[in-house]
C-alpha cells in the first residue's frame, strides 16, 4: 500500500497539507520514533516560516494532496462570481462550517467560503471572526492560485479581487 502512496510526492514539488495550505517538499527523510523507523515528507511553509513532517504512507489519508489543476482554479472563479449563500444559522455554527471548509484543503470549498465572507465597501460591517476566517480563506485560495499559475500572490490576489468586484458591479 505504501508503496504506491511514495511516488506520488517528490522533493520540490508543491503540495496542499489541509490545515496549512500550500507548502513545498524539502526532501524526504527517515527518522526513528519511538523505535520504528519512519520515512517523511519535510514540507516548508516559506510564508508561515513553518516546517512540517508527514509520514509518506500517512500523506493522502491525512489529505495532502498535489496542487489543484488549471481547471480547478477556474471553477473556484467561477464559484467567486457566484451570488453569497449565507444561511440563517447562527454564527457559531456556520464559523463552524466555515472552518471546516477552510481546513479541508478543497479548493472549490475555500472559494464559498470567500465568496459567502465578502463584503463590498458599502455592505455592513463585518465582526473581528468573520473577518479572519474570510482572510484565512483568502489567503489560502490566493496562495493555491499563485502556485498553480506559477505567478506571485500579489498577482493572485489581483485576480481574485477582479472577480469579487466583477460580481458586485
Amino acid at each position: 500500500m505504501s508503496k504506491s502512496k511514495k511516488s506520488e510526492f517528490r522533493p520540490n514539488d508543491y503540495v496542499v497539507y489541509p490545515a496549512h495550505g500550500v507548502g513545498q517538499i524539502v526532501s524526504i527523510e527517515k527518522q526513528e520514533v519511538a523505535g520504528f523507523e519512519l520515512e517523511l515528507f519535510v514540507i516548508s511553509f516559506e510564508k508561515d516560516k513553518m516546517t512540517l513532517r508527514v509520514p509518506t504512507n500517512k500523506a493522502t489519508e491525512i489529505g495532502m494532496r498535489g496542487l489543484s489543476s488549471p481547471d480547478v482554479v477556474s471553477q473556484a472563479m467561477k464559484t467567486l462570481k457566484g451570488k453569497a449563500k449565507v444561511k440563517r444559522a447562527m454564527w457559531s455554527r456556520r464559523a463552524q462550517e466555515y472552518e471546516q471548509k477552510i481546513n479541508s484543503g478543497d479548493l472549490i470549498a475555500i472559494a464559498e467560503v470567500v465568496r459567502d465572507l465578502h463584503r463590498n465597501d458599502d455592505q455592513r460591517e463585518q465582526s473581528y471572526s468573520e473577518r479572519q476566517l474570510y482572510e484565512a480563506a483568502l489567503e489560502r485560495l490566493t496562495r493555491e492560485v499563485a502556485a498553480v499559475s506559477g505567478g506571485d500572490e500579489v498577482e493572485a490576489a489581483k485576480q481574485v479581487d477582479e472577480v469579487l468586484l466583477s460580481r458586485a458591479a
